[in-house]
C-alpha cells in the first residue's frame, strides 16, 4: 500500500472493472516471443513483443475497435495466433487467425448462427487445427480440419447423434466422441475403424457424469487419461488402457475433485495436477518438475497459474494471483530457475488497500458441510457490518479464493463480501452436486440464508442490512431471494437471471439440447413438471416482492434470454412495486465492454448504498 493512501480512500472503479492494463500472457511455442491483451485504443487487443526485449516497446497484431479480444492463442508454428470473436454477446464465436509477419487476419469460419471452436492442436502437425463448429445441424458440432498453409477446412467428423465433446489423439486422430445418454449422464464413445462403428468404452450416470470425463491420450494413444468418480465420490485422476480398460489411479482425494491436468507437450503425460480445496494445490506427477513447482509455489500468500510453456518446455509463463495483489505475470526459466517479473495486470491497485479473503464453512440445516469465502471491509471492526451476499453462476461452477473485483469494490465499499459454494457447486465430489438436484429454489437457497443467518449469529452482520446480488444462477437466487424470502433481504441485484424456469429451460439454445435430459435431471422437465418448475420460479411469486431491486439484462443473451428479466420486470410494473431495470442493447451473457460495465456498477453501487447504507463515490 502507498505510505500518501489511506486504508478507507475508496478505489475508484475503473481500476476495478475498467480494462487491465495487460492479461492474457503467453510465450511462443519457440520461445522467441511473447504476447499478451492489452488495451489499444480503449479496446482489448493482442500485442507481442521479443521474449528479451523492453514490453514497452511490444506492438498490436489485432486491431478490433468494438468488444475487444479476451481469448487467443499461439499456434505451433510460431507464425500465427488465434482467437475467437463473437457479435455482441451472442456467442456465436467464429476462429480467427493473424499472421505475425504480415499482420493478415483471417476469419476460419465466416458463417452466420454457427458457433465454432478450436478442438485440438498437436507440436506434431503444427499446420494442422482441428474445429468443432454446429455449420451443418444447430444442434450438433461435428470435427473440421483446417490446413494453415492452405487455408482448407475439410469436414472430417459426424457427430454420433448426441455427441457434446469430441476425444482426439496426439496424431489428431478423432478417435472418441462424449455423447449424453437418455440417464442424464455420459457415454464415451469409441470410434472402431474395423466395423466404422461407434461403440460404448465408458458410462458414466448423472452423478458420476457431474465430476469425470476425458482428458487425452498418451502420445500413442494407447492409454486415456480421465477424471473418473465411479466407485469413488470426488473425481480421481486415472490411467485407463485402451485395449484392457485396466484403470489405475494416478491421484485421489476424499473430498475433492481433481480439477485439471497439465500435460506434457512432448510426451503428453501428464506433468501436474490440480486440487481446488480453499486454494489451488499443485500436485507435481513428472518429478523431474518437482523443484520448479516447489520453487514457484513458495510464496504462501499467493495461487500460481501457469498459463503458457514453451514446446521444450524450458520456459514458463504464468502469474501469482492474491486478493490483495492481483495478476503479477512472470517469465520462468527453468535452466537457470530465474523468475522475470513480466508485469502486473493491474498496477495502479498496488496503491490502494484491497482486502485479504478469508475461508469460511458451516454446517446447513440438513447437516451439510458448506464452504466458502468472507473478505471483510479493511480495517474496520468486524461487528454488525452490511453483507452483499455475492451469488456464483453456474450453477456447477465454484468460487475460488484470489482477486475478484466485485468482493473488492464490495468490501472497499463498506460491505462483508460474502461467497457461497452452495450445493450443486464443483470440486466437492458428485454427491456434493447431486444434492442440488430439482433444488433450483430449494435447498440450494437454503443454502444461502443458512450463510448469511451463520454470519449474523457470528456478529459479523447486521441482519437488518443484509443484500443478494449475482449474475446467471446468482441472478435467478437474488431473484429467489427477494420472492421466496422477502423478509430476509433488504435489497436484491440479478444480473441475466432467470424468472421463470419454464420458459428457460424451453429457450435454451439449440447447441445445449443434447444435454436437455441432464438439464431435466438437475433442474426439472417442462414437459412432466411444469407445475413444480412454476413453484420455483421467482415471476409466479412476484406478489412477495417487498425490497428495492436492481434488474440488468443483455438483449443478446443466448443463455437467459432477455425475456427472462423482462417478464418479471412488467409483472413488477403492473403491481406497482418499484424497480430500477438496466437493458444493454449490445451485450450478451454478462457485460464484456468496459463503457457497459461501468454503467452498470455505477447504479449498483448508488443502489447498494442507499439501501445498505455503505459508501459510493
Amino acid at each position: 500500500m502507498n505510505t500518501t493512501e489511506t486504508a478507507t480512500e475508496l478505489i475508484p472503479k475503473e481500476l476495478l472493472f475498467g480494462n487491465p492494463e495487460r492479461m492474457a500472457a503467453q510465450i511462443s511455442p519457440d520461445g522467441k516471443r511473447l504476447g499478451w491483451i492489452a488495451p489499444k485504443d480503449g479496446v482489448l487487443n493482442i500485442w507481442i513483443n521479443d521474449a528479451d526485449a523492453d514490453i514497452t516497446k511490444a506492438s498490436a497484431i489485432t486491431h478490433d475497435t468494438d468488444r475487444g479480444i479476451r481469448s487467443w492463442f499461439w499456434a505451433l508454428d510460431n507464425q500465427h495466433i488465434f482467437y475467437s470473436q463473437d457479435k455482441e454477446g451472442d456467442e456465436n464465436w467464429r476462429v480467427y487467425s493473424v499472421n505475425i509477419e504480415s499482420g493478415a487476419v483471417t476469419d476460419h469460419t465466416p458463417y452466420e448462427n454457427v458457433q465454432a471452436h478450436v478442438a485440438k492442436v498437436s507440436p506434431r502437425f503444427p499446420d494442422i487445427l482441428l474445429i468443432s463448429m454446429n455449420k451443418e445441424n444447430e444442434e450438433l458440432k461435428d470435427i473440421y480440419r483446417l490446413t494453415l498453409s492452405t487455408g482448407e477446412l475439410e469436414k472430417i467428423a459426424s457427430n454420433p447423434g448426441s455427441g457434446i465433446g469430441w476425444l482426439i489423439d496426439e496424431g489428431m486422430n478423432v478417435r472418441g466422441a462424449l455423447s449424453a445418454n437418455a440417464d442424464g449422464g455420459f457415454d464415451l464413445l469409441m470410434w472402431n475403424e474395423e466395423s466404422e462403428e461407434w461403440e460404448l468404452f465408458i458410462r458414466w450416470d448423472a452423478d458420476d457424469a457431474s465430476v469425470s470425463g476425458p482428458r487425452g491420450f498418451n502420445l500413442d494413444g494407447t492409454i486415456l487419461y480421465a477424471i473418473d468418480s465411479r466407485d469413488a465420490n470426488a473425481g480421481r485422476l486415472v490411467a485407463i488402457n485402451i485395449a484392457t480398460k485396466e484403470i489405475e489411479v494416478l491421484l485421489e482425494d476424499p473430498i475433492y475433485d481433481v480439477a485439471g491436468v497439465v500435460f506434457n507437450r512432448q510426451t503428453h503425460e501428464p506433468d501436474f495436477a490440480v486440487i481446488l480445496r480453499e486454494r489451488i494445490e499443485w500436485v507435481t506427477l513428472n518429478e523431474s518438475l518437482r523443484e520448479d513447482i516447489e520453487l514457484l509455489t513458495s510464496d504462501a500468500g499467493s495461487d500460481l497459474s501457469i498459463l503458457s510453456r514453451t514446446e521444450d518446455g524450458m520456459k514458463w509463463v504464468g502469474y501469482f494471483d492474491s486478493p490483495e495483489a492481483p495478476g503479477r505475470y512472470f517469465l520462468y526459466d527453468r535452466a537457470t530457475k530465474q523468475v522475470t517479473h513480466l508485469f502486473n495486470g493491474r498496477p495502479e491497485l498496488s496503491n490502494y488497500h484491497l482486502a485479504p479473503m478469508e475461508p469460511f464453512s458451516f454446517e446447513a440445516r440438513d447437516g451439510l458441510t458448506i464452504h466458502g469465502y468472507l473478505t471483510f471491509p479493511p480495517d474496520t471492526p468486524r461487528s454488525g457490518l452490511p453483507v452483499v451476499l455475492n451469488v456464483h453462476g453456474g450453477p456447477w461452477v465454484r468460487d475460488m479464493w484470489g482477486y475478484s473485483p466485485e468482493d473488492q469494490w464490495l468490501a472497499n465499499r463498506g460491505y462483508i463480501a460474502m461467497n457461497v459454494n452452495y450445493r450443486g457447486s464443483t470440486g466437492y465430489g458428485k454427491d456434493f452436486v447431486s444434492a442440488a438436484d430439482k433444488e433450483w429454489g430449494g435447498k440450494m437457497h437454503d443454502d444461502l440464508v443458512d450463510a448469511v443467518t451463520w454470519a449474523v449469529e457470528q456478529g459479523y452482520a447486521d441482519p437488518e442490512r443484509l443484500a443478494i446480488f449475482g449474475g446467471s444462477y446468482g441472478g435467478y437466487a437474488s431473484l429467489v431471494g427477494a420472492t421466496f424470502t422477502p423478509d430476509l433481504f433488504c435489497c436484491a441485484v440479478a444480473i441475466v437471471g432467470p424468472s421463470n424456469l419454464v420458459s428457460f429451460i424451453n429457450t435454451i439454445p439449440p447447441y445445449w439440447r443434447p444435454l436437455l435430459t441432464r438439464m431435466y435431471e438437475r433442474v426439472g422437465n417442462p414437459q412432466t413438471e411444469e407445475e413444480f418448475l412454476k413453484s420455483r420460479s421467482p415471476l409466479y411469486k412476484v406478489d412477495n416482492i417487498k425490497i428495492p431491486m436492481l434488474i440488468a439484462h443483455g438483449a443478446n443473451d443466448p443463455r437467459v434470454k432477455q425475456a427472462e428479466s423482462e417478464q418479471i420486470v412488467a409483472a413488477m410494473e403492473e403491481k406497482g412495486i418499484p424497480y430500477e431495470y438496466l437493458l444493454f442493447p449490445d451485450e450478451g451473457h454478462g457485460f464484456a465492454k468496459p463503457e457497459n460495465r461501468m454503467k452498470f456498477y455505477t447504479a449498483a453501487e448508488q443502489f447498494l448504498a442507499e439501501h445498505l447504507g455503505g459508501r459510493s463515490e
